[in-house]
């Protein structure tokens, strides 16, 4: 943790197509070596693979798929006393929805198939009826938390 004054919040800008600051978000995520406008296209083509896929809205299965994978509470390590505890925390909206798309976009990429359009848009599907990697290790974390329920006490 820094000892100088607090990072400053950056304002996260609206994609320019839908209008829509989680696209925004996930365009971070999916970014290599600056190419913003190539992460843009993998999103929008495979908002439109959602879209033929499941003839819904694909922003709104996004979406779903997101809130789907938001954990609620995770484990952080906290050291007391020369023992190392794993302390069950409540996860903070912002960061709740950063960890289902850094989850969404590794498990993505790790799945076969040819393009990475394809990949993301068969994780969000799956996500978004509550199956897949993302929800798995969404569902472990919660239950890690459950786990160490006893050393709640030691929250900060």
């Amino acid at each position: 943790m820094s000892r100088r004054n607090k990072a400053k919040k950056r304002t996260i800008y609206r994609d320019p197509i839908y209008n829509s600051k989680l696209i925004s978000m996930l365009t971070v995520r999916i970014l290599k070596d600056g190419k913003k406008l190539l992460a843009q296209r993998m999103i929008y083509e495979s908002i439109n693979i959602i879209e033929n896929k499941t003839q819904q809205n694909g922003l709104e299965i996004l979406e779903k798929a997101v809130r789907n994978t938001t954990p609620l509470v995770e484990v952080k390590a906290r050291r007391i006393g020369g023992s190392t505890y794993q302390v069950p925390m409540e996860v903070r909206a912002y960061r709740g929805t950063n960890l289902a798309l850094r989850w969404i976009t590794k498990f993505a990429m790790q799945r076969t198939g040819k393009s990475m359009a394809i990949k993301l848009a068969n994780e969000l599907i799956d996500a978004s009826n509550e199956n897949g990697n993302a929800i798995r290790k969404r569902e472990e974390t919660h239950r890690m938390a459950e786990a160490n329920k006893a050393f709640a006490h030691y929250r900060y």
